[in-house]
């Protein structure tokens, strides 16, 4: 499955982004637990280049932690950087938030406080937040903020232009949209973002993609559905949707299985958490 999706906004924030990173002390990058390489943005590593960052693994609440320590992730991920980089696992909507973010920001730009220290003066911090859509950086935002600043939603592509917002009275955020790579190729990531809501669902066969999602389900995470749904599936993708169907009652009229909206149910089970702790890595 080819899938492909980079609106004009996701080029307008790219441009955003490089204009205003010459500003910036450091960069929040929002990572979703549930496919945090697949969150990697290729064109993001082109504008950070020397500056430090703070990566969130978000949602970590409901992601595979044990998958994630097993396989070296956190590791993994800041030998993907060449600067300076500090790690945190987040629920973005837990209380708290400020204050663990707050701290590793001060030991990223230790240096400048320092320096500003030195000559008696205040540090102010400007932070960028950067991530692919629906990774959960504007609610994090809101939760630094402790109000509701920042537009959020459950579809991708919510924030569509740039917002400056204050944390406290020396730290500054600016909220940027939520932004792909114009060049999906990597079939297994492309996927996972459709997984996770990072693409929207319009642009998307999502008969395919749940058919997918079975394959990868049982690949990773054997009998989840079986246990989900408490049915037994066997056979081919179609049939395993047939049988979920008939379980849910989602029947057309004539007794004919209504596919489409078995798919719809079994990725808003995924996305929500219905079908246990996960991540693709």
């Amino acid at each position: 499955m080819k899938i492909n999706w980079f609106p004009g906004h996701m080029t307008k924030a790219l441009r955003t982004m490089e204009k205003e990173i010459k500003n910036i002390d450091v960069v929040i990058y929002v990572l979703d637990s549930r496919a945090p390489f697949a969150c990697l943005n290729p064109e993001f590593d082109k504008l950070i280049v020397n500056k430090p960052v703070l990566i969130v693994l978000n949602k970590i609440d409901i992601a595979d932690v044990e998958k994630i320590a097993s396989n070296d992730i956190e590791e993994k991920i800041k030998n993907h950087f060449k600067t300076k980089v500090e790690i945190i696992k987040l629920d973005s909507t837990a209380s708290g938030a400020l204050k663990i973010i707050a701290g590793r920001i001060n030991q990223l730009c230790s240096d400048k406080i320092e320096k500003n220290r030195l000559k008696n003066l205040n540090s102010f911090i400007r932070a960028m937040v950067i991530g692919v859509p629906n990774c959960g950086k504007s609610t994090l935002v809101n939760n630094l903020c402790g109000r509701g600043k920042a537009i959020t939603g459950n579809k991708p592509g919510v924030t569509r232009g740039k917002q400056w917002v204050s944390v406290s009275k020396n730290v500054q955020l600016l909220d940027t949209p939520g932004t792909l790579y114009p060049d999906l190729s990597k079939e297994a990531y492309a996927k996972y973002l459709a997984y996770i809501g990072s693409i929207r669902d319009e642009v998307l066969d999502v008969n395919e993609l749940a058919c997918f999602l079975i394959d990868d389900l049982e690949a990773q995470y054997p009998n989840c559905l079986e246990k989900r749904y408490g049915i037994s599936l066997e056979g081919l993708n179609y049939e395993k949707l047939e049988k979920i169907a008939v379980s849910k009652k989602f029947l057309l009229k004539g007794g004919e299985v209504d596919y489409d909206r078995a798919c719809a149910m079994l990725l808003d089970d995924f996305r929500k958490n219905r079908l246990g702790m996960i991540s693709f890595i």
